[in-house]
């Protein structure tokens, strides 16, 4: 019986290092984006183009995107808030963008430098950008279900930043729980609601943050609710640098091996994965939050 496809899009390269409070070397992250493709993810989140002075660990976009391998079997996402981020991105060599909106401005005048409504007035020629530049767009709703400045955000809101979001030509929409504060309920809710919104030809994305414990909980939800790409950070490293209180994002190989078991094919081997794991703790000099990555193998 051939298993259904997951796919796991590794974000460790930029949003788990992001908020790390020593620069890591472009070195040691081309290193780590070489183990990540040996463990067999074909998607990853290779660096940003933001701001240097706010986010001074993805300073190296550059760099970082001269420096992948030129490979046709996998895609190196750019990250971006803005026009002239995208055309960093894209000058830089990228041929996918993730754009960020938020959906609390809260949020979005202290990470995006605007309100939502301001940010939106750039989107169509971001995305007219990113199609003269030949690169696939995805857009990703940051703060969709909570924000540390704002507090509840409304499902509303959301649908209206998801509508706002699918008026141009992206293949792909990601929610994400950008301060860990979802539930499962939250997720099948929200889910459900972006859905209704999205024409069926552009994919949905979810992000999850472990901040509560909920992270994988709210990963197995999404996927009830039909969604089959997911991001994760190997060693569950990670967090935004304005979202007080940041604690990881959901750990990738705590991902993998339930995915596994429930009998999902992500493509990815779990043991190297683990490997990764324990590369990313060595070069932080630290325990990371990850739990499989520390467990006996099973089945031994």
């Amino acid at each position: 019986m051939t298993k259904e496809k997951l796919e796991l899009v590794e974000v460790s390269p930029r949003d788990g290092l992001q908020n790390e409070p020593d620069i890591v070397s472009t070195e040691n992250k081309l290193a780590l984006i070489d183990h990540i493709l040996a463990a067999g993810f074909r998607r990853l989140e290779a660096g940003s183009f933001v701001n240097p002075k706010k986010v001074p660990q993805m300073a190296d976009g550059d760099a970082i995107f001269a420096g992948v391998p030129k490979r046709d079997d996998a895609t190196f996402i750019a990250l971006a808030l803005n026009l002239r981020g995208v055309e960093r991105a894209l000058a830089a060599g990228a041929k996918e963008i993730n754009y960020v909106f938020c959906a609390s401005d809260g949020f979005s005048v202290r990470n995006n430098g605007g309100t939502v409504e301001e940010t939106f007035n750039v989107w169509p020629e971001v995305a007219a950008a990113a199609r003269a530049g030949a690169a696939r767009l995805s857009a990703t709703i940051s703060t969709a279900f909570g924000c540390p400045f704002d507090g509840e955000v409304a499902v509303t809101r959301v649908v209206a930043v998801a509508e706002r979001c699918v008026g141009e030509s992206i293949f792909e929409l990601a929610i994400a729980d950008t301060i860990g504060v979802a539930s499962p309920g939250d997720v099948h809710e929200r889910v459900r609601a972006v859905k209704s919104v999205t024409p069926s030809h552009i994919q949905l994305r979810a992000h999850f943050h472990n901040t509560r414990n909920t992270a994988l909980a709210n990963a197995v939800a999404a996927v009830e609710e039909g969604v089959r790409v997911l991001d994760g950070s190997l060693a569950g490293i990670g967090g935004c640098p304005f979202a007080p209180g940041a604690a990881g994002n959901v750990p990738t190989e705590d991902l993998l091996y339930m995915f596994n078991r429930m009998g999902f094919d992500t493509g990815v081997d779990l043991d190297r994965a683990i490997e990764v794991a324990h590369f990313i703790g060595g070069v932080l000099g630290r325990k990371t939050p990850g739990m499989v990555s520390r467990a006996p193998k099973w089945p031994a």
